[in-house]
């Protein structure tokens, strides 16, 4: 899909981490005038640079945070200013509990999680999408066109399987908490809200719905997880690429309020 988003600017929160480096450079190499957006100037400076260093000097980093109304305002503003135009939003920016060899599982329980981690969740995972679509998606509506892909997850269509998260000796690890996959289902139904509330403005808002990814996870885990996975693996970093350019161009054109799930079969048992 070269050039396919040639001569549009997508916005990418959350640009500094994992998925979302991979987000910029898959909009890159479609064309797009990629904005990176990230709490972490440092993260996304890194990204920015290494676009440039690849043959895409467009590419722009903002720091903000996307929860904050007047952070999202600034950004918006920046991208006015600097592009006058604002054409994909990828909300990608989330907080995801990880699993590591040293956490304790305990504190993640549904019974002990704490209320502040809880509201965290919901600040950055919920409420700095609804920002983010209110501020550039406002922009779209405005002129009568653009893409927002909402970057939801498997668990936020299913329940998390906790004894993926139990270790070979039997110890629950982790424990893949309430918030999580209750902000990544919100995600989905504000995806369906806003499909329908600007479908006849030319704004299209699609979910992408990504299984686990390979990260560094302890070998029994990504093995359980591949075992409970169709495909017999975790996702690699750039599985998602095809799936996000779909859903940023024209390819999906008549393709809104719809969640896109791309996780090697996972949800399907």
């Amino acid at each position: 899909m070269t050039e396919a988003l040639s001569e549009r600017v997508a916005v990418v929160t959350g640009a500094g981490g994992l998925l979302g480096r991979q987000h910029c450079l898959a909009l890159a190499r479609a064309g797009a005038t990629v904005v990176a957006v990230d709490l972490d100037r440092e993260l996304i400076d890194g990204v920015v640079e290494g676009l440039h260093a690849q043959g895409y000097p467009s590419a722009l980093a903002i720091g903000a945070d996307i929860a904050d109304s007047a952070g999202v305002a600034f950004l918006r503003d920046e991208v006015l200013a600097r592009f006058k135009r604002v054409d994909v939003l990828v909300n990608n920016a989330a907080l995801d509990e990880k699993l590591t060899d040293d956490r304790d599982a305990s504190g993640l329980r549904f019974e002990s999680h704490p209320l502040a981690l809880w509201e965290q969740a919901l600040r950055v995972n919920v409420t700095g999408a609804f920002l983010c679509c209110q501020a550039l998606g406002s922009e779209m509506a405005r002129v009568g066109r653009g893409s927002i892909v909402n970057v939801a997850s498997t668990y936020g269509l299913v329940a998390p399987d906790q004894s993926l998260y139990r270790d070979p000796d039997g110890r629950q690890a982790f424990w893949k908490s309430a918030a999580y996959p209750t902000t990544k289902a919100a995600l989905i139904g504000l995806t369906r809200h806003l499909a329908a509330y600007w479908g006849e403005r030319g704004v299209r808002v699609n979910a992408l719905a990504p299984g686990g990814v390979k990260n560094g996870q302890p070998e029994w885990f990504v093995d359980a997880y591949a075992r409970r996975t169709p495909l017999g693996r975790m996702a690699s970093p750039g599985d998602y690429a095809g799936a996000l350019l779909f859903l940023a161009s024209d390819a999906s054109a008549y393709m809104t309020g719809a969640t896109l799930v791309v996780d090697g079969g996972y949800t399907a048992w």
